[in-house]
């Protein structure tokens, strides 16, 4: 039976709009409410679904991050995952050292299927995945809107720029989920509260073999600039002469 590592991330939750601080540091985040990255979800979703379908046994989800993880690693147990493993590090986790730390919790846990999210959305890099799957060596299939398991193979509708993209790859793979996969289940109190009783196992990043050190040192934050306020204009001759004055139209 095939056995599947899903990636959960612990992000701002996304109802909650976030500040810079004050010194241009970083992203205020003290007080503010935190959830799984809504894509990540979706990968557990689907992940569900087919164990669901008799396609998938185990299903274990995997976080890297500081204790407070732990917390949406409960969240994946309530939803359904047998089991949960935090990569414990207290240090800024990049894409490429999230990937090189997911590398070898695949090595470790030897998945045949890898489901995470296309992007976060508190960075929005959508790198991770296709990191690891270049680490691993192995097929990836990103922004999946469908995926059909057959044999040892996965086929997967892509969402691309074009429409949509059919391909099929070699299992073990990387798959990463596109919004309109599936809809996450909603968590019931009996699924919450036999989720404190499922195992979940914390690892120092430095049992690995590996550092979290990020690559990248950001030299600064500072929000987009304030819009313009709307001007109302009479008619389309008004509009017309406005944007000739500046400069948008000869």
């Amino acid at each position: 039976m095939r056995k599947i590592m899903v990636t959960l991330k612990r992000v701002v939750d996304y109802n909650v709009r976030v500040r810079i601080k004050p010194d241009g540091s970083g992203m205020a985040t003290d007080g503010l409410k935190m959830s799984v990255n809504p894509f990540d979800e979706i990968a557990l979703e689907e992940a569900l679904r087919m164990r669901e379908r008799g396609e998938a046994g185990e299903i274990a989800a995997v976080a890297i991050g500081g204790d407070e993880c732990q917390q949406q690693l409960r969240t994946g147990l309530a939803m359904g995952a047998d089991r949960a493993v935090l990569v414990k590090t207290d240090a800024e986790v990049q894409p490429l050292e999230a990937a090189g730390i997911l590398l070898e919790m695949a090595k470790r846990e030897k998945p045949d299927i890898v489901i995470m999210g296309k992007q976060a959305i508190d960075d929005d890099c959508n790198q991770t995945g296709q990191m690891l799957a270049t680490l691993w060596g192995r097929p990836q299939a990103t922004f999946a809107s469908e995926v059909q398991l057959e044999g040892g193979t996965a086929r997967v509708t892509r969402e691309v720029d074009a429409g949509l993209e059919i391909i099929e790859v070699q299992l073990p793979a990387v798959i990463t989920t596109d919004l309109r996969l599936n809809e996450p289940r909603y968590i019931k109190l009996p699924d919450i509260m036999k989720a404190r009783s499922k195992p979940l196992e914390t690892l120092a990043v430095g049992e690995l073999g590996l550092s979290a050190v990020p690559s990248l040192k950001p030299s600064g934050y500072e929000p987009p600039a304030q819009r313009e306020k709307g001007e109302r204009v009479e008619d389309v001759a008004a509009l017309v002469g406005k944007l000739r004055e500046r400069g948008l139209v000869a």
